[in-house]
């Protein structure tokens, strides 16, 4: 991926460029900035008058994510030891850590008590390997479980379902009907949890974001815009889990 500049009114904005297939130019900002896709037929004159175009929004989106960024690093991290508390579904359970013969782990949905057994000896990086494989095997169970439930209504059939560690997106969908949402939606209530799943599968009559594709999600969720706000605040309320 090449590293580029454009003068963007008064200042340089930097950004990754990447050639693709693609028929048009795309835009994503994450963390690491912005990331342009552009055909292999566009011309860099192109591609720079493209990004000044839709500045308004690629500044805005760059804006949001250093507030994101800030509100996340002044949060504590959690601290990995018995008692700790960490977000599931809305809300949170206590982690259980004691000595055992061999690593086990249980949950208790009624206690709302996750419990680790580890060997002598088990390290920090071990429990938080431990902690995330089991929020990515609840993850898959409950994904599948709601986009079974929500496909029949929004119309569509998909082809397979992946859970993603991606840092920048809760969710995707491919032209091949290949849903991939993130783990880490399993931090937040259910009905934000629903609000991905049909975002998603809207993505399979719509590749895109216009009037008709919010229309598609609109018919199974009508309070997609208070669940896409609502998502972004809790994602920066979020404590810092994993570094």
């Amino acid at each position: 991926m090449e590293r580029r500049q454009v003068l963007v009114g008064s200042f340089i904005l930097e950004y990754a460029l990447r050639r693709s297939t693609r028929r048009s130019i795309g835009f994503m900002v994450d963390d690491n900035g912005l990331r342009v896709t552009a055909p292999k037929r566009c011309t860099l004159a192109d591609i720079e008058n493209a990004i000044r175009a839709k500045q308004s929004w690629i500044l805005s989106k760059l804006d949001d994510r250093r507030q994101r960024r800030a509100a996340r690093l002044d949060k504590p991290p959690i601290e990995w030891k018995d008692g700790a508390k960490l977000p599931y579904l809305g809300g949170e359970i206590t982690l259980r850590l004691h000595h055992a013969a061999r690593n086990r782990t249980a949950f208790d949905p009624q206690a709302g008590e996750l419990a680790l057994g580890l060997v002598q000896g088990a390290t920090e990086l071990l429990v938080k390997e431990r902690v995330k494989n089991w929020y990515k095997q609840q993850a898959e169970g409950l994904f599948a479980q709601r986009l079974d439930l929500y496909a029949p209504r929004v119309g569509v059939q998909y082809a397979s379902m992946s859970v993603s560690s991606a840092d920048a997106r809760w969710g995707s969908c491919t032209i091949g009907r290949v849903i991939r949402l993130n783990w880490k939606l399993m931090f937040f209530s259910l009905p934000l949890i629903d609000y991905v799943v049909a975002h998603e599968l809207a993505h399979i009559h719509e590749m895109n974001h216009s009037p008709r594709f919010w229309a598609h999600v609109g018919r199974v969720y009508p309070q997609y815009e208070e669940a896409k706000q609502l998502l972004r605040r809790r994602s920066q309320e979020l404590p810092v889990l994993f570094g």
